[in-house]
């Protein structure tokens, strides 16, 4: 009986006791509230955010140079608000019932989902850009910022919807290793100078469409791209790159790309 009446009084102390984290209504409201900003932001914006060429023409003062670089750092700041708020979210949100799971689960499932408009729009407004100026170095590198980021947001949505995310941390770690490795062997240089190539050549040779000065300074991957240019063009573009017969690499320094641009040259 003692012993009894001693476990009932240990259970009412501990039931008197402030639980760590935050009870469902003081999450739920901010949630659902940050989830309402995030959605009219994104329909007050619609237009903006997806209105491309039309919408650069019509707005005065605004360039693509300008759109992109806006919808890159929208990009930005969106992801980085949302992931601390789904780090914070999932550390601190005190659930007592199943239903609190599911509400969790949602209010940051749309949350990640509305990132992902944001991240289309600026998908869309870099790709614009390129269509217009060109491909260079730092644009696909943005491209493929933006790409990694969506698979980080993936992964969140998937650890969200399975409600495991011990794995979390490794999968980003491997995802982003496996993402670096990737653009390595897409061969940035070339792909740069093969695009630019293409996209010369269907603008029937306008000399306004092809930046040789900057594709002169890209490194021998751009090599095979750039030797099927016309002559004033190839000769220009080429230039720079006859200093690969001055100094022949030894074996312990060969190069494979170099390799391939003395033999294109």
């Amino acid at each position: 009986l003692l012993d009894a009446v001693r476990t009932a009084a240990l259970g009412e102390q501990e039931s008197r006791r402030p639980r760590s984290g935050l009870a469902p209504v003081e999450w739920i409201i901010p949630l659902g509230l940050l989830d309402l900003l995030f959605a009219a932001f994104v329909w007050v914006q619609f237009t903006y955010l997806f209105g491309g060429r039309a919408h650069v023409i019509r707005t005065t003062g605004l360039t693509y140079a300008e759109y992109a670089r806006q919808g890159f750092f929208q990009l930005v700041a969106v992801a980085a608000l949302s992931l601390v708020v789904v780090a914070l979210a999932s550390r601190w949100a005190r659930r007592r019932q199943p239903r609190d799971y599911w509400i969790l689960g949602v209010l940051l499932g749309l949350l990640m989902a509305l990132n992902l408009v944001v991240l289309a729009s600026a998908l869309k407004r870099l790709a614009l850009y390129e269509q217009i100026y060109g491909f260079t170095r730092l644009r696909i590198s943005v491209h493929a910022v933006i790409l990694w980021l969506a698979g980080v947001l993936l992964l969140v949505l998937i650890a969200g919807a399975i409600r495991r995310g011990a794995w979390l941390p490794r999968a980003v770690v491997a995802f982003s290793a496996a993402a670096l490795l990737l653009f390595n062997l897409v061969n940035p240089d070339g792909f740069v100078a093969a695009r630019n190539v293409q996209r010369f050549f269907a603008a029937d040779f306008a000399a306004d469409r092809i930046d040789v000065s900057y594709l002169a300074g890209l490194s021998a991957d751009a090599v095979p791209a750039l030797t099927v240019l016309p002559g004033p063009q190839r000769a220009c573009a080429l230039e720079p790159h006859l200093e690969l017969f001055e100094e022949p690499d030894s074996w312990p320094a060969w190069n494979l790309a170099r390799a391939r641009a003395r033999a294109e040259l």
